[in-house]
């Protein structure tokens, strides 16, 4: 694999719905768009959180959601529900006469009746724009929130603060691998103990920016020995094109999957050098449909 930089605009951007008080217009325009990169990448997020658990004898780890958005992929992995379970509940009409603070009071209780996976988990949201931050703060999906370009600033002491006692980093989508600049920034805030970083980059979307930044805070990078997932569908046969030719250039080959229709991404993972042993030997993973 090459993973060269690519042409940023071959991926289709949906921003117009990012900034609302509340959550329904950006889960609903997910669900329109056939998002289904949560569903799989949150499961192996579990998994390498119960690794990362398992080797630093973690009991109650602190998660940082990078890019969090509303805090879908921290829903998923504080709560026992399924991504379209999460989209089904805003599909109702309901919704559309409710206020904003209607909205949030009432995801409050429902998030606070759903039952938790194991183990709890203190979560850091990440993310630009600060109407995202504040619903997931005010429904209880961050226990701390933090609405900052890390591209532009260096992170306030708060958040600094903060990443110094992070033991995993999460991101869901495809934010230029964590973006190098604001990825150095972390990872120095983190001191020196770094985090386990697992992300699920669009194929033909991966950074070797981000190994170096990587190699210079003494981590590795690899992909998980798990087959490529859908991430969400094509929007025009343009986008599909794009795509194509763009996984091609990274070193994937895209028949059976870019080819029938969907973005596929797969979950990397990057982690101190020589900590935790090979994924493919960890129990977490057994089962899973490995790497062809």
């Amino acid at each position: 694999m090459n993973n060269q930089p690519q042409d940023e605009s071959f991926v289709t951007i949906f921003d117009d719905t990012y900034d609302q008080p509340d959550c329904r217009a950006y889960f609903r325009m997910l669900d329109a768009l056939g998002y289904r990169n949560q569903m799989h990448a949150v499961a192996l997020f579990r998994k390498g959180l119960g690794a990362l658990c398992r080797v630093r004898g973690l009991a109650a780890p602190r998660l940082l959601d990078f890019a969090s958005s509303y805090g879908l992929v921290t829903l998923l992995m504080r709560h026992e529900i399924s991504l379209i379970d999460v989209f089904d509940r805003y599909r109702a009409p309901d919704f559309d006469r409710m206020s904003p603070a209607e909205v949030i009071a009432g995801d409050r209780t429902w998030l606070a009746r759903l039952p938790c996976y194991s183990p709890p988990l203190h979560v850091i949201g990440l993310d630009v724009m600060p109407n995202a931050i504040a619903y997931g703060h005010a429904v209880g999906l961050f226990d701390e929130g933090f609405a900052e370009n890390l591209e532009v600033d260096a992170a306030s002491p708060a958040l600094a603060a903060a990443l110094g006692q992070v033991d995993m980093i999460v991101e869901c989508g495809s934010v230029a691998q964590l973006m190098p600049r604001t990825l150095d920034r972390v990872l120095t805030a983190c001191g020196e103990r770094k985090p386990w970083i697992m992300t699920s980059p669009i194929r033909g979307n991966e950074r070797a920016a981000a190994v170096e930044v990587l190699v210079r805070h003494g981590m590795r990078q690899e992909v998980l020995p798990v087959a490529p997932f859908i991430h969400r569908r094509f929007e025009s046969p343009e986008e599909q094109a794009r795509a194509i030719a763009n996984a091609r250039a990274a070193g994937h080959a895209p028949e059976g999957y870019e080819t029938t229709g969907h973005f596929h991404a797969q979950v990397l993972l990057a982690r101190p050098e020589g900590e935790g042993g090979a994924p493919g030997e960890w129990p977490e993973l057994r089962g899973l449909v490995p790497l062809s």
